[in-house]
């Protein structure tokens, strides 16, 4: 047996390749591998395998891809006994393989190899371990599962790869083996091309094997890169390597100046543990999974994690919790230091000032240390070198605030802590990022039983809750709350609730008398270290209804383009005061909202508060309309008043982009339809009503339908205009049709009367065709069938074929109905030319969904089948998700009349997987028909 993790996941068996299945499977093997035969639970699957959305039926999937492997890998297993290589351990499993048979251990048993060769004096047989190690690698970690790339366990295993590459690189330069280690340095600088050090390794490569006009191109670039990237000049490894080059009788990187220190003393320096601490579990076993790769040996480099999340979410109390945890395994000392990156008076500590610090803590006398920074920053290193030793660096504002308080080599670990999410410190240094995000309401309330005790929040469980819901899971702001119930006994939590809730959302109830513990005043640190742009921005971000902001949303809240507010947003994520959480897409948490908007509201005044909004409603109504205009361009068009100056429109080329807008501003487009009408945006309101409509009834989100349908018709009549109140009666009368609602032909009516007001005959043409969906609903299909006459006769007229088309194809449907098949076909043929002349796949799918009804009454099966088929295809294609099921279900039928009844469960399965969570009332007859499925072959 042999697997591969380090490229594509593969397995052999006595060499011959095995078929690992789909994606999922082969994820699941992975992650087991890399955890090198610990067990993994499967929660810690779940949430490695789909994030925070898992599947209902997640542990179901994980344990029918567990059944599948183990037939695979122990084919000869005999039945209903435990696996050897995949057994089960506790809620979990673990891979137990052969010795050898994972590259991942080879690699790492030839990785400590080479170190123990090196420290015994044999550099040549070090590079010879690495160049072995390296040679196992066949691309990136887990390469064709991207879902995993940026799974810890596979970050922290690429990082790996580049700290053998970059020992490998020098150890070929010590040798004199440089011209053959150049296709690694050059592999390492074009996989890190900000990394210096990376870069600087190829240069002396270049220079070591003769090229040295490579070695002065390879610097110029790197030069100019740094510059147009970063903003910065080459630091002092490159700086040094460049030198060399210049004075070929220097060697690249000069030995540093050794220092004598006397004996030392143990630093102890860790604040006092918080109490109670609760919650972050995952967060501490990434921190122990870090640990335990460095005291592993696995590690060779300085272990460095940087810890971010925005103000009061609890870094610090994470660091100094974990830091106390394992402060026995640094005998050498414990440093810490409060850089005060974001202090309210901006005293932010200089790192010459930290390290003094920190060699005074080592009994450094104040004569023996040197003058420079820089000569100060390798005496500390120096101190560090070959010692065990924990640093806690905490509230550092960036990461060159950081970078000279990092120590030189390996056996030490780093925390970091910060507002920012300090990038380059990952990119160039290696940290390991850990974001902390908000608590989830069982940390939130553990925190809170840990403050003021089980019995007290007992009392009032509910009012418990809403603390924790209006304060945000922020744990700053809990412990606020906390502090002032322990302070305050005689008052209760329902007190509290209640005076948070008449705050609004938290900030004017969280104050206390400590402004170090003032929420508002500890967001106003982080703002006033903003520019004023980005401050501005951050202000105007409070007029945004939320949840998820764009560029091109928050580039027309201030008027901006798109390419000037990109920096703009960055600086705000910098400052955690929003979170990217995907590429071009902000959130921040309700209590920076709540402090956006009172400074929007105290610093701008009202007309620059509308004139914001209106461009961002305007960007809304303008993008959303081309995306509708792009999944359905047989719709009937309305017009637009052209967009306001400032506003940033997001470029959409096609169906694909259009939906997956859509589908991302989808929660973000409710909220700017509720946010336009109370802000008395009529005509955005319903315009956004509008633009929505076809993506909601394809995706069947019935309910968000009806709420800004609801809106729209309240716009209608406060702007007393006709054709706006027609349309949403129209479709709310579709929505509550679709749901089997009583007042469906209510509203249908209503909108008929208003069409006949208008003259509108088209109008009158669909009422006509939903009318008749309400008799078929009831049974009439005669009176069905008159209605849609009725369609197919105004359509005619009005010249109006995607109309008729629609309208064929229900006379069609209804004289099927009727029992006449040759008319039913004839309709239904009708319709499908025109639907394919016009190039609307919808509308065909329709037509074929109705001849696959037609030949199924007629007994043609197999015929009805490829018909069904060819409706479940389309609207596949289109992303209309009840008419999906509806095809599913229909095709299911089919099948089991044609006696494939495993197909019919499964489309019914598929069916009722889509309708479920729409609540639609279709599903209990589709799980009707499962359980008599089930119960057919249990007989």
């Amino acid at each position: 047996m042999r697997i591969q993790v380090l490229g594509p996941v593969r397995a052999w068996r006595d060499e011959e390749p095995l078929d690992l299945g789909r994606v999922g499977q082969r994820a699941l093997l992975g992650l087991l591998a890399l955890a090198c035969g610990q067990p993994l639970s499967r929660a810690e699957l779940v949430d490695a395998l789909w994030g925070d959305t898992p599947p209902p039926s997640a542990a179901n999937v994980i344990q029918t891809c567990v059944k599948h492997l183990r037939r695979l890998l122990e084919p000869g297993r005999p039945p209903r006994t435990p696996s050897a290589i995949l057994p089960s351990v506790g809620d979990g499993y673990a891979l137990r393989l052969p010795e050898g048979a994972l590259d991942l251990v080879r690699f790492r048993h030839l990785t400590v190899t080479a170190a123990g060769a090196h420290q015994s004096g044999d550099p040549g047989l070090a590079a010879a371990h690495l160049g072995e190690a390296l040679r196992l690698w066949h691309g990136s970690p887990l390469a064709d599962i991207p879902m995993l790339a940026s799974h810890p366990k596979v970050v922290a295993l690429a990082e790996e790869r580049r700290a053998a590459l970059a020992r490998y690189g020098e150890l070929m330069i010590a040798t004199n083996a440089a011209r053959d280690a150049l296709p690694v340095l050059e592999q390492a600088a074009a996989e890190q091309p900000l990394d210096e050090a990376a870069q600087a390794r190829l240069i002396r490569g270049y220079q070591a094997a003769g090229r040295r006009a490579q070695a002065f191109l390879a610097y110029e670039e790197i030069r100019r890169r740094l510059a147009e990237v970063l903003g910065i000049d080459p630091g002092p490894e490159l700086v040094a390597a460049h030198t060399a080059l210049i004075k070929e009788d220097e060697p690249p990187v000069a030995a540093a100046k050794s220092t004598a220190v006397p004996e030392h003393p143990v630093p102890s320096q860790l604040p006092a543990d918080v109490a109670p601490f609760t919650g972050r579990e995952r967060h501490m076993r990434k921190l122990d999974d870090l640990l335990e790769n460095m005291t592993s040996g696995r590690a060779k480099a300085v272990v460095i994690s940087a810890v971010s999340g925005t103000a009061g979410v609890g870094k610090t109390a994470l660091a100094v919790h974990f830091a106390h945890q394992v402060r026995h395994r640094f005998p050498d000392g414990q440093l810490y230091v409060n850089l005060r990156g974001f202090d309210p008076s901006g005293s932010v500590m200089s790192a010459a000032e930290a390290v003094r610090g920190f060699l005074e803590a080592f009994g450094v006398p104040a004569d023996r240390i040197p003058a420079s920074p820089h000569a100060q920053t390798a005496l500390y290193r120096s101190l560090l070198a070959d010692r065990r030793v924990l640093v806690l660096l905490d509230n550092a504002r960036d990461a060159e605030q950081v970078r000279p308080l990092l120590p030189g080599s390996p056996g030490c670990l780093v925390l970091v802590t910060s507002r920012n999410h300090l990038t380059s410190l990952v990119a160039a240094d290696g940290a390991h990022p850990v974001t902390l995000n908000l608590l989830s309401p069982v940390e939130a309330r553990a925190l809170l039983v840990g403050r003021l005790g089980p019995d007290r929040v007992a009392a009032h469980p509910g009012a418990a809750d809403e603390i924790i819901t209006l304060c945000a899971g922020l744990p700053l702001a809990i412990a606020i709350v906390a502090a002032r119930a322990a302070t305050h006994p005689d008052s209760t939590l329902a007190t509290l609730a209640e005076q948070l809730r008449l705050a609004g959302g938290g900030l004017d109830a969280l104050t206390g008398d400590d402004p170090t513990i003032d929420v508002r005043t500890v967001f106003s640190w982080s703002y006033h270290a903003l520019t004023p742009t980005a401050a501005r921005l951050f202000r105007l971000l409070g007029l945004h209804p939320g949840p998820e902001i764009t560029v091109p949303t928050a580039a027309s809240l201030d008027g901006m383009s798109t390419a000037q507010v990109r920096p703009v947003l960055a600086e705000l994520v910098r400052a955690n005061l929003i979170t990217e959480h995907s590429p071009g897409r902000y959130v921040r948490h309700d209590l920076l909202r709540s402090y956006a908007m009172e400074l929007v509201h105290t610093f701008d005044p009202e007309p620059s508060r509308r004139a914001a909004l209106h461009r961002l409603l305007n960007h809304w109504v303008h993008t959303a309309y081309a995306a509708d205009r792009l999944i359905d361009p047989h719709r009937e068009p309305i017009t637009l008043a052209p967009p306001q100056p400032g506003v940033a429109l997001e470029a959409l080329a096609g169906q694909e982009q259009a939906l997956s807008w859509l589908t991302g501003e989808h929660a973000v487009l409710l909220a700017a339809v509720e946010a336009a009408a109370a802000a008395g945006f009529d005509a955005h309101t319903w315009q956004l009503a509008w633009a929505m409509t076809t993506f909601l009834e394809r995706r069947g989100l019935w309910h968000d339908l009806a709420a800004v349908q609801g809106a729209a018709l309240l716009a209608g009549e406060r702007l007393d205009d006709r054709w706006v109140r027609a349309h949403a009666h129209r479709r709310l009368g579709h929505f509550q049709l679709w749901l089997g609602r009583d007042d469906a032909e209510t509203h249908l009516l209503e909108a008929l009367d208003l069409y006949r007001e208008l003259g509108d005959e088209c109008g009158q043409g669909r009422i006509h065709l939903n009318l008749a969906l309400v008799r078929e609903r009831r049974g009439q299909h005669r009176a069905a069938l008159g209605h849609a006459e009725q369609a197919a006769g105004i359509f005619r007229a009005a010249g109006e074929r995607s109309g008729l088309a629609g309208a064929c194809n229900a006379v069609g449907w209804y004289h099927a109905h009727l029992g006449g098949y040759q008319d039913a076909f004839a309709y239904c043929q009708g319709a499908l030319d025109l639907y394919q002349a016009a190039g609307d796949e919808m509308g065909e799918s329709h037509a074929w969904d109705s001849l696959g009804y037609i030949y199924n009454l007629q007994g043609h099966r197999q015929r009805a089948i490829l018909c069904y088929q060819r409706a479940l295809d389309l609207r596949r294609k289109v992303g209309y998700r009840y008419f999906e099921a509806s095809a599913l279900n229909n095709l299911g039928d089919v099948q089991q009349a044609a006696g494939e009844v495993d197909a019919a469960r499964l489309a019914w399965q598929e069916a009722l997987d889509i309708l479920d969570p729409f609540g639609h009332p279709d599903a209990s007859g589709i799980r009707a028909k499962l359980h008599r499925a089930d119960a057919a072959i249990a007989c």
